[in-house]
Order: C-alpha cells, then structure tokens, then sequence
C-alpha cells in the first residue's frame, strides 16, 4: 500500500516538471489535483507520517531482535568490605553464636563482559508490533482523508473560477449593449427626441455595470489565487484553467465506504488489539534467553607481591515473569478501553446515520439544481428575446428607456441565477461524490 503511495509520487513527480515547462498551457481540473498531489504541503507532511509510521513499525520488530550490551566497571576499594566469619568454621572447638570481622578482596577490581538478552515470548513485543501496524494503517486512511478534503477543496475553487470567468464574459456583453444604448440615447436627445435624464439613467446603468465588472475581476484574482495555493504553487505563477464548464446530467454514484466510516472501523481495530495485549500480558508470562560472557581482574600493589590477575566469567539461561499482582492496574486499563470501544461504536452509529442523511439531501440538492440549470437556461434565452425585441421597440418609439431598462436588467437576472444554479448543481455533485466515497475515482 505504502509503496504504491510512493511510486504514484514519484511518478506525478516528471508528470508535474513536463507541465511546469509548458508555461501557455491550460490545466484542467485533474492537472490542478495531479500538481496537489505533488506540491500541496499538507499531503507532504501526511506522507512524512507515513514514513514515520513505517520506522515505527519497524522499531516494534526490533523488539524480538536479540540485544548485545558491552559493560565494563573499575572500582578502587580505599575500605574493602567486611565479612563476619563464624568462630567455629575455622576452630571446631569454638562455641557457636560467636563471629569474628574479616575484609576479604583486593583493592583493585575490574570487570569486562557482553550480556546478551532475546526475548522468546513476550505478549506485550508481539501486541506492539499489531498496533504499530493497525496504527500505519490508520496514518495511510488520514493522508487519504486529507487528500480527499484538498480534491473537494481545490474542485470547489475551479469551478467557482469557471463561474466568475463566465460571469465575465456576461459583463462584457451586457456593457456593449449598454453602451450601445447610451450612444442610441445621446443621439435621440441631440435631436431633442430624449429627456436629458433618459441619459443619466444609462450613464448610471454603464456605471454599474462596470463596478460590477471590476468586483467580479477581484473575486477572480482572490479565488484563483486560492486555487495556487491549495496546488502548493506559487502565488505568482500563472494560471489559466479550462473555461468551458463540463456539466452534464445527474449520475448515479455507487455507494463505497467513505474514509470516516474506515478511519472508524480501524480505531476499533486498534482498540481491541490493546486489550488483546492487555489481557495478555496479565495472564502470560514473558521467557527471555539470557547469557554473558566476560572477565574478572583482581589486583593488589603492594607487599611482598604486587598483581593483576584476570579471570573468566560466563552463563547462559532462560529468564521467566509472571505477574502476580500489579495493583489492577492492567484491570482499570481493560476497563478504560473497554468504555473507549464502546464510544467507538456509538460514532460508527451516528456517523453512517449522518451519511445517510446528508446522501439524501445532496441527491435532492443536485436534482433541485438541475431542474433549475434547465429552467434558467429557458429564461436567458426568453430574457434575450425580450430585451432584442424592447431595443427594437424603443427605436421605433413604442416602448420606453425604462422597458429598456427592465428588460437589461431581467436579462443580468437570469444570467446570474443561471450561473448559480451550475454551480449549485457541481457543489452538490461534488458533494455526493465525496459522501458516497467515490471523489478520489472519479476525478
């Protein structure tokens, strides 16, 4: 699994550095989630922690690995210790209950040796090494977690800078129309056939409009900028995205076990595993081979002779332990995670109930958005008619400025609520891409 993840990178790696040299080049919505992949900071620090995760899975294993230490004292004895010697082991006649001080040893001592130790069974190594392993696994489902949010993140920003370029491509038009409109007006009332406020009122109209071009120009540097930034590019470098909006009709998903429900389940799984290895460490013992193998010295400077004597020392043997009774601490650990299982469920519960739910309301949200892209779509087109048909009356003077007027202003209406019905339907696509698992498939 892990390797997979590092191949993908290394392989979106050349990917990336063949798109970086293509500077005119337009990045579509699987290049801008192809380059996250690479550079996003936040799934860089997610693959460091898998990383970590393997050395610590690794760092369990050593545990069974046997262990060699090297130890070496020297100790100068300015008092050699006291030993008290029975009367009667060296004088059989001396009565009993009698001792007699003695210092035994050399001044000099000095010890050398290599202890070995290798467990051969150890509950507590072999439960470890399970949750190093379930906890690799849980790092792997959060890097995914995180991926996911930065698709739906970096897919919300594209389509809202897809929607705020069309938005506009509609200001434009509207302010040509405008402006053709004032210059039909200015020419009326120099041959006194329009009120001089009927070319304020269009003077007002050009204004607005051109605002309104100026504040949508804004939104779309912030949001693009934005866009940069979740790509982990820099802010600088330039961007041009595929402009045409892919909509298509409603798409059936089939259902896969989102991350959250995953991430849940291997909580419990990590769980059960601890009290596994709670239970037993509390009932089986641990057997551990030791040995050592090393030297002795002796020495003495002084009268009448003067030495350094070495002498060899070693073993080898089986070490056992068994707990008999540790204060029940290894009981109220049981208990704890026990409770924590059981609060593990209870969000199992409620998190596929609240998937459910907000399934239901993305499928009904992306229905209502359609049927309204459909219904908008009918009412530009109706909106363009009436306005052509207002501009032609005006010139012929059967319809006034202010028809005019309200028949721009319900044409920019309709754009708008056209523009928002698109993105209200890709938001909840999007949606109910991610609820039902399938966001990371079918980018």
């Amino acid at each position: 699994m892990f390797a997979n993840i590092y191949k993908q990178f290394f392989s979106l790696l050349f990917i990336m550095i063949g798109i970086q040299s293509a500077h005119a080049q337009t990045w579509s919505l699987q290049q801008c989630i192809d380059t996250a992949k690479v550079y996003n900071k936040n799934l860089q620090i997610g693959r460091n922690k898998i990383r970590i995760g393997q050395e610590s899975e690794k760092e369990a294993k050593a545990n069974l690995i046997p262990k060699v230490t090297a130890n070496a004292d020297y100790k100068y004895f300015t008092n050699l210790p006291y030993q008290l010697l029975p009367l009667n082991a060296l004088n059989p006649t001396a009565p009993e209950g009698q001792f007699r001080a003695a210092q035994f040893g050399v001044p000099h001592n000095i010890n050398a040796n290599l202890q070995l130790s290798m467990p051969l069974y150890n509950p507590q190594v072999y439960g470890a090494i399970e949750s190093t392993k379930i906890a690799s696994e849980l790092t792997d489902l959060q890097y995914q977690k995180t991926a996911e949010q930065i698709y739906f993140e970096i897919s919300n920003l594209y389509y809202n800078v897809q929607i705020l370029h069309h938005q506009l491509a509609f200001v434009d038009s509207n302010l040509i129309n405008a402006e053709r409109l004032l210059k039909n007006i200015q020419l009326l009332n120099e041959q006194l056939l329009a009120k001089g406020t009927d070319v304020s009122k269009v003077k007002l109209q050009v204004a607005q409009i051109i605002t309104q071009k100026k504040t949508i120009k804004s939104k779309y540097t912030q949001i693009l900028n934005a866009l940069k930034f979740a790509m982990g590019i820099p802010i600088e470098q330039k961007l041009q995205i595929h402009t045409n909006i892919l909509y298509q009709s409603s798409k059936e998903y089939n259902p896969i076990s989102t991350l959250d429900i995953r991430i849940i389940k291997t909580q419990n799984r990590f769980l059960v595993n601890e009290i596994n290895t709670l239970n037993k460490s509390r009932y089986l013992p641990s057997i551990n081979l030791v040995g050592m193998y090393g030297t002795t010295g002796f020495g003495y400077k002084g009268q009448p002779t003067s030495f350094l004597d070495f002498y060899p020392i070693g073993f080898a043997g089986i070490q056992l332990s068994y707990p008999i009774f540790n204060g029940k601490n290894t009981l109220r650990k049981i208990n704890q995670k026990t409770i924590e299982i059981r609060n593990n469920d209870l969000q199992f519960g409620i998190l596929t109930e609240q998937n459910n739910m907000l399934v239901e309301n993305a499928k009904l949200q992306r229905m209502v958005a359609k049927k309204s892209v459909e219904t908008t779509t009918e009412q530009i087109e109706l909106a363009k008619t009436i306005y052509e048909q207002t501009i032609l009356q005006q010139k012929q003077g059967t319809a006034s400025l202010t028809d005019v007027l309200l028949a721009d202003n319900a044409l920019r209406e309709a754009q708008q609520t056209y523009l928002s019905a698109v993105i209200d339907y890709l938001k909840a696509d999007l949606e109910l891409k991610k609820l039902t698992g399938n966001i990371s498939t079918t980018n």
